[in-house]
Formats: structure tokens, sequence, C-alpha cells
């Protein structure tokens, strides 16, 4: 029996199950009389694709029947104005998730403020203590860092086996690399993360089952480095000599030998903004139907 190549995994089709499934949950919460889950996002400055994330996370939380409040400061915002803000709304009972849109301004220190925000309430997962849960056997994390967690959403939703499988991760950033690397291995796959500093990395990378590619590089990633067979994840988002958006995958080439494979856009992007969104859910759901 011949093997299908280049199925794809849709992340547009995807999210919007999980986004489904979450306004249908938040409905029966509101007919039981429950306040909606509450989410407080928080930006410094006025980069415009952070402007553009926040624009979209507010829309989608309007969409799904989650409270949005979001917080706009000027780039000279203090360390410690921001922090007074953070720890206010960590304080209050009624918020579920707190998220300050990285990267911050150079004067502050993302790992002082993101260890501010009370870690059940990190539905963003980038606290230390939900990382460090993350990395521990037997242990389970409040919450997952969105973009790994809906990898690891697309592989099951696509019937994609994890356990036993070789995973090769290229890149080790806190955001995607290591994360993603600790839930596959979590799942019992056998993870192998690699970096600029690898050496025979497309040999590496040609022994993976399953290739999540998360390095910030334009089309590396060619058909010669993909196993015949093999899934890949690309997490990469950068624009082409055409401007055109495109991965770190050459994607018209790998689709050739791999069987499933994410596209850009249109893959791994929509549902980074779904799973923050269940994040909120599942914080929300913790204190309210206790």
């Amino acid at each position: 029996m011949s093997q299908e190549f280049g199925k794809i995994i849709d992340g547009k089709e995807i999210s919007s199950q999980v986004k489904q499934s979450i306004k249908d949950e938040i409905t029966l919460m509101k007919e039981k009389g429950l306040r909606a889950p509450c989410l407080v996002v928080i930006l410094v400055g006025d980069r415009k694709d952070s402007q553009t994330y926040v624009r979209n996370k507010k829309k989608t939380a309007s969409d799904l029947g989650i409270n949005s409040i979001d917080i706009l400061l000027p780039e000279q915002t203090t360390q410690q104005e921001l922090i007074d803000l953070v720890q206010s709304y960590s304080k209050k009972d009624d918020v579920d998730g707190i998220l300050v849109q990285l990267p911050l301004p150079s004067h502050i220190n993302e790992e002082i403020i993101l260890t501010q925000i009370d870690e059940s309430k990190d539905v963003d997962g980038f606290h230390p203590v939900n990382i460090g849960k993350l990395a521990m056997r037997g242990r389970k994390a409040d919450f997952e860092p969105c973009t790994p967690k809906g990898c690891i959403e697309m592989l099951d939703r696509s019937g994609i086996e994890i356990a036993g499988k070789n995973a090769v991760v290229l890149g080790r950033s806190n955001i995607v690399g290591l994360p993603v690397s600790m839930l596959l291995l979590n799942r019992d796959a056998t993870v192998t993360i690699c970096h600029s500093k690898t050496p025979n990395l497309k040999e590496k990378c040609r022994e993976a089952d399953i290739l999540v590619v998360a390095i910030g590089k334009t089309k590396l990633v060619k058909k010669d480095w993909v196993k015949t067979g093999a899934v890949v994840i690309d997490v990469g988002m950068n624009t082409d000599e055409n401007n055109k958006l495109c991965g770190d995958v050459d994607y018209n080439e790998v689709k050739d030998v791999a069987s499933y494979i994410t596209p850009v856009p249109g893959g791994v992007g929509p549902m980074t903004i779904a799973m923050l969104m269940k994040n909120t859910l599942e914080s929300a759901k913790k204190k309210l139907l206790k």
C-alpha cells in the first residue's frame, strides 16, 4: 500500500474546533449563573506586531465569551510600575489569567516581571514554577506554554502517535524549543534538541519521526533534511524574497517527503491564541467549579 505524502495539518480548522468547544463550555457556565472567564493582557510600548497580537487576542476572547481587559502602557513605564500593576491583578479573585506581552522594552527585566505573575494565573505558561513543573516527572504544570501546547494538540487531533517516536526539535528557545521538547518527552517520545552549535544538523533532522522546527531561519529545512514519512511541524514565521509569509521549512520541497506537514501561514500560528483561551478557561474552571 503506497504511503500518502504532504497531508496538511490545518491549524485554522483545528483551532476553530478548539475555540468552538471553549465557547460551548463558557455558554454552559453562564447558564449555570457563573461569571465569564477573565483575561488581563498588558502591553508596554507601541510595537506594531505586539499591538496586532493584542488586538487579535481581544477579538478572539470577545468571540468566545471571555472578558478581556487590555492595558496599554507607554514605552517609558518603569519596571516598578509594571511590577505593581501585575501584582495588583494577581491578587484579584475575578481575574483568571494575566499575560504580559513580550518582548518588553530593554529597561525592563523580563524574568523579574514574569515571576510577579501568580503562577495560578500564568496562562502564557512561562512562570519559572510552571516551566519547572513541566521539566519534572510526575508533576503537572498549572499551564503549558501556548505555542508548544498547540503543537501537541495538532499532533493529537491529526491522530499522530507520539509515544515511542524519535522527535527532533530544531531550536532551544524558552518560548518554543525547550517547552515543546519537555511536552514531547512527557508523552514518551525520544527527544533530541538541536541548535546552532549542533554538528551534522541535517543528519540529526533526518532521524526524526516527528520534526519540530522553531529556529527562525527562512526555509532552512529542505527536502533532504527530512526522512521519508516524517511528520513536520513548522513553528517559524518569516518573510521570503517576495515578502510573503513563510516558515523555517521549505514547504514546497518538504511536502513531497513528509507524511504530515503544517503550512505557514495557517499552521501553528492560529493554535497559539486558541491555547491561550483554553488555558484561561481552565484557570476559571479551577476556581468556579470547585
